[in-house]
């Protein structure tokens, strides 16, 4: 168990589905998560899938089930704090899914789409009350995928402060 993040996150796991439980343990405990589910927290990551997959790059939600599907690769070799917080994005998104909110919704750019907006601002509060700074939030937030322009405007919209590259 990470003392500092209060959770154990198996780091090497089979190419395969599972319970999110048998492999993410605590996040029932975690008030963060506690207030995404409310009262069916416990219910919602008992049967909660995960897919871990031999794909690089880093986690998503399936837009047919809503099952996370979570890179094997990340999992072993990602940064801990990065994983974890991942994690609190991705159950934002179970849960938009839950309620037949629209995940991918190409009119908006990636930064600009409102379960995006939503899934970074619980994650980034997380991410403060880890007790980050607003730098490596920062680094955090940028993504391959995200140009600096991208970056600003989302740090911006999270109320993030970002010093330019």
């Amino acid at each position: 168990m990470d003392p500092q993040l209060k959770v154990k996150i198996a780091r090497k796991v089979p190419v395969s589905t599972h319970k999110f439980n048998h492999y993410f343990k605590g996040f029932e405990k975690i008030e963060t998560v506690r207030k995404i589910f409310g009262e069916k927290t416990e219910e919602v990551l008992n049967n909660l899938k995960v897919e871990f997959a031999g794909f690089r790059g880093y986690m998503g939600v399936s837009h047919i089930d809503g099952h996370l599907l979570v890179s094997a690769v990340y999992l072993k070799d990602g940064d801990i704090v990065d994983i974890y917080l991942d994690i609190i994005h991705e159950l934002v998104h179970v849960k938009q899914f839950m309620e037949g909110k629209e995940l991918f919704d190409n009119t908006f750019r990636y930064t600009d789409r409102p379960s995006e907006i939503e899934a970074y601002r619980v994650t980034v509060d997380e991410a403060r009350k880890l007790g980050l700074s607003d730098e490596r939030i920062c680094e955090y937030l940028k993504t391959e995928w995200m140009s600096d322009d991208d970056l600003t405007r989302l740090a911006k919209t999270l109320n993030v402060r970002c010093s330019r590259s």
